[in-house]
């Protein structure tokens, strides 16, 4: 994954970054190299001189989880287009897009600012777009670049006038492509409720000549109350609007239609009802967008991941593991090391205590009778039953729950092979 510090390409150009106090956990003696030069070293993530707290991520576990879900997207004739906000790493990206991506998946601007800047070609927005100087930058990026491809959410009257005011004062030369989002139930999160304001909504992009109606979209994981049935109930829903939308020909002028859905959990039923789509008039892009398995997890995603529904079309693999130095042990059954929540998800699980490696003599074992109870701002809180041995000096390996909010409390994180060689490291834009 080690970019060439002579490209030309901006990922290539990460390589040339200095290291230096703004990235934690660094070696301090590496200050003033290039991230490549570093990477070039190899050194280990132990003995390499990298300090405390530092976030790893496995090298082989993220191979692994890319190409299962290239291999999952072409067995079930789904599209892909993994969400970018899980790790804002444009490395990641261009290995998701080397697998098979069909691009990447933004929720805000800022996102898909980054997404340009790095080169990627299409970009589905999950949101509306209604913010008159996003909207202007992107009508430039369209005008600009003939072969650039977005997709946006529409979701109601009053954001289509916000757009076509804001596309027709940028002058636009390109209409931007929309999909009316369908929302998931009257607690969902956004998307329109029913079907007849959808119609509405198809009206009014018919009638501004700065907007195409490309498809139809939404969010399955917001059902209300969601399983298996619920899910693929709202699921046909979203099919048969499609459906509707095509036999009345608002899809006459297009290649392709957009038909988009899939979070992380119920990925298997988004790919169990797409494939019963009818033949339209034009062929139809079924467009996966599930961004949490490029690192996976060990709490949140690990529980409700749709391969242990389905174990014989594989499993996705834990990548991160969060090192963090035992600094107290006031007494027997209570211990701190030097990571909270600054360095560690907290907001679905707690960490997870895996592993303990021995401060005296390097060897590695179960974190048996070991657990994190609590997070301070730079503490974890550590309970231990009898007999378990900790020791200030050692370090914790602990996994973690929640991709989202690993990756966004790290600028550069060391890519960790299994015997502990730091081979690269994969930088964030948050």
């Amino acid at each position: 994954m080690a970019a060439d510090p002579q490209s030309d390409h901006p990922i290539g150009q990460l390589a040339d970054e200095r290291v230096d106090h703004r990235f934690k956990a660094l070696p301090p003696d590496a200050e003033g190299l290039t991230v490549g030069a570093l990477a070039a070293q190899r050194r280990n993530l132990f003995t390499g001189g990298f300090t405390t707290p530092v976030l790893a991520l496995s090298a082989e576990s993220v191979e692994h989880n890319l190409a299962l879900m290239e291999e999952y997207s072409t067995r079930h004739g789904l599209a892909f287009a993994p969400h970018g906000k899980t790790s804002m790493s444009p490395q990641l990206f261009a290995r998701q897009l080397a697998h098979g991506a069909w691009g990447i998946t933004a929720a805000v601007p800022h996102q898909a600012r980054v997404y340009r800047a790095f080169g990627i070609q299409r970009i589905f927005l999950a949101n509306e777009m209604v913010d008159a100087a996003a909207l202007r930058w992107l009508a430039g990026e369209l005008d600009a670049d003939p072969d650039f491809r977005f997709v946006c959410y529409v979701d109601s009257l009053r954001g289509i006038e916000l757009m076509d005011a804001a596309l027709r004062e940028a002058g636009a030369s390109r209409p931007v492509d929309v999909v009316i989002e369908l929302g998931a139930g009257d607690a969902a999160r956004t998307g329109v409720r029913d079907e007849a304001t959808c119609l509405d909504l198809a009206n009014a992009i018919a009638a501004a000549d700065t907007l195409r109606l490309v498809g139809i979209a939404g969010y399955e994981g917001e059902v209300p109350d969601a399983d298996a049935e619920r899910v693929a109930a709202w699921l046909r829903r979203l099919v048969a609007l499609l459906v509707d939308f095509d036999k009345a020909g608002r899809f006459a002028d297009l290649d392709e239609i957009v038909l988009s859905a899939g979070g992380s959990a119920w990925f298997d039923t988004v790919a169990e009802v797409f494939a019963e789509v009818p033949e339209l008039s034009r062929p139809v892009l079924k467009l996966l967008r599930s961004g949490a398995y490029v690192s996976h997890d060990d709490g949140h995603y690990r529980h409700l991941t749709p391969f242990n529904r389905h174990p014989d079309e594989g499993a996705l693999q834990p990548a991160f593991r969060l090192w963090a130095q035992v600094v107290s042990r006031p007494n027997g059954t209570q211990a701190f090391a030097n990571a909270g929540k600054r360095d560690a998800a907290y907001d679905l699980d707690l960490p997870e205590a895996q592993v303990v490696r021995s401060a005296r003599d390097g060897s590695v074992r179960p974190a048996d009778g070991i657990a994190v109870t609590g997070l301070s701002d730079q503490h974890a809180w550590i309970s231990t039953e009898p007999g378990a041995e900790l020791e200030v000096g050692d370090w914790i390996g602990m996994g973690l729950s929640h991709p989202c909010t690993s990756f966004d409390k790290w600028q550069l994180i060391p890519l960790v092979e299994s015997d502990g060689t730091v081979s690269d490291f994969v930088r964030t834009f948050f």
